[in-house]
């Protein structure tokens, strides 16, 4: 095929995607992401922002390693992964980035600097002049450690365009590879931004020798269009996330503009290496692990995409599905079989199982799949119809929430101050005698045991006991509330803990039909701002998700509200980030 006609995927979901509100991935959670976008096929993966902090440093440092060579599912295209980190135009955020990706076989550095007039007055407070000097010293500076670079004009879509020209055709003579252009805050029309690339990729210098790249946000609900909108003036390569996650309302969702293509061959005349039958696990996998809920009415990956309850409808569906699909459920990976498991089901089977769904061998550990066999056997004892795969992925998800190794995962000495010199953290040195520690990283505490006293019209009263998974002590608190259940095992657990926090968001769901269905806690909590630091606003301190799984929707709930604070107390302990760089985590392009 006419490689000028490939479309490369470059996916964000572990940089752009992980700002949403709410999502915190561990590192093993975002390498088993890592690993299954380059099972999908996608060509860039944006693994994260190594200078904002040492874990997210070893995030991209270990997704380098071991996803920068993996070839599982990738035999069509011919080559791993490339591997790619974003940095500021600073050169020593640049450093830093290519120290984390340079393990992987093909790596990328991303350069982002804001060319829009409100941006360099009021972020920036420097002029257009200091603002092209800069672009060209980083560049030249990135080209000199890789070969691969990415240069993105943040808010590109409201910048003057003749100073966008300049800039760009400055950046393409530095050595830049890849142009993106990003409508960060989603305000054009598809119209406008498709003019807007026909003129840059007409009027820039050097225009020919580099990939024209798009990057939209759905502000107005025109991320896919106006990516569409970009394909069709002349860009192939387009920066998407899975459900199309990311702050504010999101960016452009990686199955819908793929699927645009593949519905579309004539009006979109390029091709991609997009495995889509994968699409479908793949947004049930990111949605599990990052706890944002997939709307019902999602296109390509929502529940009810492929569901049909007019009577017409239905007619016309059995009599041929032509009459009112254009897309055919199992291209995406939707089947309506639905495999039940029971009591009797075996170890292989489940394995066989969840690597059909999605978590193949190369994303569980044998811990945890032998933590999965123990929670299905829980579940599978006490439903009469069976476990759905809904039911197995929640429990899987659950699972990977819960063990994230923390062997390999600290600073050794040199990086932290080559880290520390640049933002000013406090890593903290390995300690040898943890070293062949069994204790995950990210968790403190267990759920050993609830009890609840509730009913109509009267207060209910929660008892829990936890684990301290450090010390091995059982700690046991009741508490009391006047709101429910609920409130009352919350409670009982902030009493046990000793923590204060907010919650922000808490929703239950049935994984399956049926009265003895699996329930699905998911809770979003934020540490009570109040007992911190008043200089910093409540909006900025980050927001934790956790997930619980069981029969029993309020021990669901408990370890749902657990996991949720194992998460919060684990990035308290990781490390001490310089304060003024919390607001920075925010860069976009």
């Amino acid at each position: 095929m006419d490689q000028k006609n490939k479309l490369i995927i470059f996916d964000t979901t572990l940089r752009d995607g992980e700002q949403s509100p709410g999502v915190t991935l561990n590192i093993e959670e975002k390498v088993a992401i890592a690993k299954q976008l380059s099972k999908l096929g996608v060509d860039v993966i944006e693994a994260g922002f190594p200078v904002i902090s040492p874990g997210d440093f070893l995030a991209v440092q270990k997704i380098a390693q071991e996803v920068g060579s993996l070839m599982e599912g990738r035999e069509h295209i011919g080559k791993p992964i490339t591997v790619c980190g974003l940095a500021r135009a600073v050169k020593k955020d640049i450093q830093v980035n290519y120290d984390a990706i340079k393990y992987a076989q093909s790596h990328r550095i991303h350069i982002v600097l804001a060319t829009s007039d409100i941006h360099l007055k009021h972020k920036l407070k420097i002029s257009r002049e200091q603002c092209l000097q800069k672009a060209i010293e980083c560049v030249s500076f990135a080209k000199s450690l890789c070969s691969d670079i990415e240069f993105s004009p943040e808010d590109a879509a409201r910048s003057d365009p003749e100073f966008l020209v300049k800039i760009l055709g400055a950046v393409i003579q530095a050595g830049a590879t890849t142009l993106n252009i990003p409508d960060t805050v989603g305000y054009k029309t598809p119209s406008e931004f498709g003019s807007q690339i026909e003129y840059l990729i007409k009027n820039t210098p050097g225009s020919e020798n580099v990939i024209w790249s798009v990057h939209c946000h759905n502000d107005l609900g025109l991320a896919t269009a106006n990516t569409l909108a970009g394909i069709s003036n002349g860009a192939r390569q387009v920066e998407v996330t899975i459900n199309g996650i990311g702050e504010r309302a999101g960016n452009t969702a990686l199955e819908e503009v793929v699927m645009n293509i593949h519905t579309h061959p004539n009006t979109y005349p390029v091709y991609h290496t997009i495995n889509t039958r994968l699409l479908s696990s793949i947004s049930r996998f990111v949605s599990d692990l990052s706890g944002v809920i997939v709307q019902p009415n999602k296109a390509i990956v929502g529940r009810n995409a492929f569901l049909h309850e007019s009577g017409i409808h239905q007619d016309g569906v059995l009599k041929n599905k032509e009459t009112y699909e254009i897309i055919r459920p199992e291209d995406v990976g939707v089947f309506t079989s639905n495999l039940l498991l029971g009591k009797h089901s075996g170890r292989h089977a489940i394995k066989q199982r969840l690597e059909e769904l999605g978590y193949s061998g190369s994303t569980l550990s044998e811990s945890q799949l032998s933590d999965i066999f123990d929670r299905f056997k829980h579940i599978a004892d006490s439903k009469k119809t069976g476990v759905t795969d809904d039911d197995l992925c929640a429990i899987a998800s659950e699972t990977m929430a819960k063990h994230s190794t923390s062997k390999n995962q600290t600073l050794d000495s040199s990086l932290n101050l080559k880290i520390n010199d640049v933002v000013g953290f406090e890593a903290q040195e390995p300690n040898p005698d943890n070293s062949d520690s069994e204790k995950t990283e990210n968790m403190f505490y267990e759920l050993s045991q609830v009890q609840v006293i509730t009913g109509t019209g009267s207060i209910s009263t929660a008892t829990v006991t936890l684990k301290d998974m450090f010390t091995g002590k059982s700690i046991t608190d009741t508490a009391l509330a006047h709101s429910g259940p609920v409130e009352a095992i919350l409670n009982a657990i902030k009493q046990a803990m000793n923590l204060d926090t907010i919650l922000k968001e808490f929703n239950l769901s049935a994984t399956s039909v049926g009265s003895d269905s699996v329930g699905k806690a998911t809770v979003r909590i934020q540490e009570n701002p109040s007992l911190n630091d008043n200089t910093i606003s409540p909006e900025n301190y980050p927001i934790f998700t956790g997930i619980g799984v069981d029969t029993d929707v309020l021990t669901a709930t408990a370890n749902a509200y657990i996991a949720a604070v194992n998460r919060l107390l684990y990035q308290k302990s990781e490390t001490s980030v310089r304060r003024s760089l919390l607001k920075d985590r925010s860069t976009s392009v």
